[in-house]
């Protein structure tokens, strides 16, 4: 069950190295309502390194403008090519210590946990995430953006909103005995 607050920013970051998303959602009592998302446009940096330097500065821009609580990213995923993970990871980096540095807790979510929530589905297209977006936090189609990276990075914060007063869930146990020896309490 989602535990109500008084109000709570979420800012949600989908990483790019290209184009980056975002999406800021507001949080009144157990009612989310999105008041903005948009894209960090990186193609214009031909060197990675001010693209970084962009990514940092627009970061800080974002929550300046809207003061958010708290900050959800998408993890980056392991892909085929070791170069580009490298340049996402640093993007990503970059954005945290961005939210870092104004001391914003940060929580990272696999791309299949944010789809998983989203839709149900772990392997939903960017369409499919944005659509259920829209009907879920009833925005028109006309406030639907041309690139989808916008919409991941507001379905980040909409699976952290959907995390609120959920318990962290303890790392699994590898066996009976295992679970008997971390509590003990539970067993006569």
């Amino acid at each position: 069950m989602i535990q109500p607050v008084k109000e709570k920013i979420i800012l949600g970051i989908d990483p790019g190295t290209t184009i980056m998303g975002y999406g800021v959602l507001r949080i009144k009592g157990t009612k989310p309502e999105m008041i903005a998302m948009g894209i960090i446009d990186l193609r214009k940096f031909a060197n990675h390194y001010l693209k970084l330097r962009h990514i940092h500065e627009r970061v800080l821009s974002i929550i300046e403008s809207y003061l958010p609580d708290e900050l959800a990213i998408e993890a980056p995923f392991f892909g085929k090519n070791v170069q580009s993970m490298l340049k996402l990871g640093r993007a990503q980096g970059v954005a945290m210590a961005a939210a870092l540095s104004r001391d914003i807790p940060i929580t990272e979510y696999a791309p299949l946990k944010i789809k998983m929530a989203i839709t149900g589905n772990g392997q939903a297209s960017k369409e499919q995430v944005a659509d259920m977006l829209q009907r879920m936090l009833h925005f028109s189609k006309a406030d639907m953006p041309t690139f989808m990276d916008a919409t991941d990075g507001l379905a980040a914060a909409y699976c952290h909103f959907l995390q609120m007063g959920r318990p962290a869930v303890e790392k699994g146990y590898s066996s009976w005995k295992d679970f008997i020896a971390k509590n003990p309490d539970k067993v006569k």
